[in-house]
């Protein structure tokens, strides 16, 4: 009798499979790291095959672990870093170029010639997108001028096109010998090529862009039966859900109503609010995407704000300047100090997402004195992810005039109470951790689980949610309207860096 299910988490850093139980308890679970490529400065490369590969290393660590086959999965999940872009042959499986990750910037200039015409919000209207370098339409644009013979290959139907969910599930179902190409409708809302309303490749879009419709996934639900995986150790798992990492953390947070919301602190943050829905096309700098579709149902939207970098932050930390040894160790170090001794970081890389939308900004920190030290930076490292995350919820604010009433949190960092206990101050309104943390697998689990019979409704998910913690705010509003000022400073000199 198969008496769980499987998801596959495929993120920016790390593949993880983990084996899930009715209740939503981890079973067993494996997690590999991959290589980061950066070529050239604001270039960020994956190999796929690399990707691939762990994937069927993690999936048979975590089966093996626990004494698993595939026979006791009930179904599949996949849940992935979105807007990563592939391209590869259909007849070889071979891709023509390593994958361009979402926080790559090469394609700046094919934005600036975008915009040139109509703005950055040109597409906003069909997209819920700005033109920028984050999404996949420009990396796809890129690859098929840039890459020998890859324009020729993708009119011909030689070469085809996917993000990393894509990529996964042709090479799980049967690679040159008859893979499924797809993608659901969470990860196709992120290239800038789907329509909101229509929910199907745009014609304009694709004309505007120069994409050959020929190389492009067919657009699914996030919940179905799509079929049979073929390759060990995972053949014969029926694969039943697909969703983007931050839609898959907002159905394991189970926020299925209007105005309940999930932040997800891993590589980047990223705050994703339920519209229901309705297509509410933001004013204050935020994304319209769609959160989730379960079969044939109508679609549900939400408005999501991104910040780039927020573990990414405590890894350059610890990578490039040395300051920790381990990313776990940028806490106690934090603690060290009370306060941040009026120093600022904003980790502005490569820009900044919502609400600013400024490519043209480079990180910057301000405020040092003699009197700093090496814990009240690795303090204000930690503040700017807290610090971004209100940005972003005060956007939301604006759309809609709600409040919210807490904020359930979920990935690596959630593991940091300096920071949630910050988070919580710097928004007053209290932070929740889940009892079940890994949220984001857990998405694409219940994806694959409601479409294979396991769960019968939202409603049962609804009742795995379990609080494990709560922070509540308790700093002083004077205090708090001082920190955000000094912030809101900070955030100014760092913007249009490249254009002064």
């Amino acid at each position: 009798m198969s008496r769980y299910v499987g998801a596959i988490d495929q993120g920016t850093t790390s593949t993880r499979f983990i084996v899930f139980d009715h209740q939503g308890n981890i079973i067993a679970s494996a997690q590999l790291e991959h290589r980061q490529h950066h070529p050239r400065p604001g270039w960020v490369e994956h190999d796929p095959r690399e990707i691939l590969r762990n994937t069927l290393r993690v999936a048979e660590e975590a089966l093996g672990s626990a004494g698993l086959t595939v026979g006791d999965l009930r179904g599949l999940g996949i849940t992935n870093q979105r807007e990563t872009t592939v391209l590869w042959n259909r007849h070889t499986g071979e891709p023509l170029h390593p994958a361009l990750v979402w926080q790559d910037t090469r394609t700046d200039t094919i934005v600036s010639e975008l915009a040139l015409h109509g703005g950055v919000d040109r597409f906003r209207a069909k997209t819920g997108l700005p033109l920028a370098s984050y999404f996949s339409a420009g990396k796809l644009r890129w690859l098929l001028s840039d890459v020998a013979q890859a324009r020729a290959q993708a009119e011909g139907g030689d070469a085809l096109f996917g993000t990393i969910d894509s990529w996964l599930i042709w090479n799980l179902t049967g690679g040159p010998q008859g893979g499924i190409h797809i993608t659901d409708v969470t990860n196709a809302s992120r290239t800038q090529l789907m329509n909101l309303n229509t929910l199907d490749w745009d014609t304009e879009l694709l004309t505007e862009f120069g994409i050959p419709r020929a190389c492009l996934p067919r657009i699914v639900s996030s919940s179905e039966l799509y079929g049979e995986v073929t390759l060990a150790p995972l053949r014969g798992a029926k694969l039943a859900g697909i969703l983007g990492d931050q839609q898959a953390a907002l159905v394991g947070q189970t926020c299925f109503d209007a105005g309940q919301a999930k932040s997800t602190y891993g590589t980047g943050c990223f705050l994703l609010m339920n519209t229901g829905s309705s297509v509410v096309q933001s004013r204050a700098g935020l994304l319209t995407t769609v959160a989730y579709r379960f079969g044939q149902q109508q679609p549900s939207y939400a408005l999501e704000g991104s910040v780039a970098v927020a573990g990414a932050l405590v890894q350059w930390l610890r990578d490039n300047l040395g300051l920790i040894a381990r990313s776990a160790d940028i806490e106690a170090l934090a603690q060290q100090v009370d306060g941040n001794g009026e120093v600022y970081f904003v980790p502005a890389f490569s820009g900044l997402f919502a609400p600013y939308w400024n490519a043209s900004a480079r990180g910057v920190i301000v405020g040092l004195t003699a009197f700093a030290n090496r814990g009240h930076l690795a303090r204000a490292a930690l503040e700017a992810t807290a610090y971004q995350t209100r940005d972003i919820l005060a956007a939301m604010a604006q759309e809609d005039g709600a409040l919210l009433s807490e904020l359930r949190v979920d990935g690596g960092m959630v593991a940091n109470d300096l920071l949630m206990q910050f988070q919580a101050d710097i928004l007053d309104v209290p932070v929740v951790k889940p009892a079940i943390t890994e949220t984001t697998a857990l998405g694409a689990a219940y994806a694959a689980g409601l479409a294979m019979g396991y769960w019968n409704s939202i409603e049962d998910l609804r009742e795995n949610w379990r609080i494990a913690h709560r922070w509540i705010p308790s700093m002083t509003q004077s205090n708090r309207e001082r920190l955000c000022g000094s912030w809101k400073k900070a955030v100014s000199r760092s913007l249009d860096w490249l254009a002064s």
